[in-house]
């Protein structure tokens, strides 16, 4: 186990591990590396680091089609990262640990654990969790002052927001060293405490929540439900499209966890979403849940759904 001791001066962050390369460790990677820093991108499975690595080097490419990446900056991003399926190796010189595996509070802290044995004792550890408990991680640790949580959106390389969650211990040093990282990634953080949800899963989870319940009751179809929240509300993407994106069984994941820790009648999700979820309908990723999905673009169903279709 480690010193707890922590210069509060801001902390410089030139490497990076990621931890989880999933949909989020992925885009966070990417996002990173292409700000000019050193990532390891660390998975247990060499398939999930293979195919991380070929979406990375898929978004990029259609960045530079796009015009909004140069050709030597889709080099130099790929060139920064390299994967790792040995998880010592990947945290062993790392400034910054950022854990984004699946959203189980058990495997989180065991991962904590872990993390806090292999890692140097200045090293910075934080989660990609959108509604767990920060302060339960930190106390996984020797290092709770050097804790915290950063939350990205999906997709990591286009939402400009940043989520910092601070629990009692956290530094002050070491939450304006994420802060400026954040902005040097060129996004913007706030910064919330840890409660159940934070800000940003606590408020939309409300709205994707009554938006999967007017569907449920036949108010209109998913597509203009989202056109409502798009079009007279300025957002720049609806409830349910979002849902999608973000996986219809995270949003259940999240909703679960808030009605046990916060309020289980404004956080009850609705049966439409657990029927979804058992049928395997997750959004993207499935290729179905309110829309279908096709080469990455969303194609409005016909809704409202039945308990048939489901």
């Amino acid at each position: 186990m480690h010193s707890s001791i922590v210069d509060t001066d801001t902390i410089p962050i030139d490497v990076v591990a990621v931890v989880g390369a999933g949909t989020m460790g992925r885009g966070i990677a990417q996002v990173v590396a292409r700000a000019g820093r050193a990532v390891a991108l660390h998975d247990a499975d060499p398939d999930a680091l293979k195919a991380a690595r070929d979406a990375i080097e898929a978004t990029l490419a259609k960045g530079v089609e796009l015009g909004k990446v140069t050709p030597r900056e889709k080099t130099g991003t790929l060139e920064r990262i390299r994967i790792e399926t040995d998880l010592g190796e990947a945290v062993m010189d790392a400034d910054l640990v950022i854990e984004a595996i699946p959203e189980s509070l058990a495997a989180k802290k065991e991962l904590f654990a872990e993390l806090d044995a292999h890692c140097p004792t200045p090293t910075i550890l934080a989660s990609n969790t959108s509604s767990l408990s920060i302060s339960a991680l930190a106390e996984a640790t020797a290092r709770p002052e050097r804790v915290l949580g950063l939350h990205f959106f999906n997709p990591v390389h286009l939402m400009r927001l940043v989520e910092i969650v601070v629990h009692p211990q956290t530094d002050d040093g070491v939450r304006d060293s994420l802060r400026e990282l954040v902005r040097g990634l060129g996004k913007t953080p706030i910064v919330a405490t840890d409660t159940p949800g934070f800000a940003t899963s606590r408020l939309g989870l409300v709205l994707g929540l009554e938006a999967i319940r007017m569907v449920e009751e036949g108010v209109a179809s998913a597509a203009d439900i989202d056109t409502a929240l798009e079009l007279g509300y300025n957002h720049p993407m609806g409830p349910l499209q979002l849902t999608d994106l973000v996986g219809l069984d995270v949003r259940l994941s999240i909703a679960d966890h808030l009605a046990d820790t916060l309020d289980r009648h404004r956080f009850a999700a609705p049966d439409l979403l657990r029927r979804m979820v058992e049928r395997g309908l997750l959004g993207r990723k499935s290729g179905e849940g309110f829309y279908r999905w096709r080469d990455g673009e969303a194609i409005a169903k016909d809704v409202p759904l039945s308990e048939e279709e489901t």
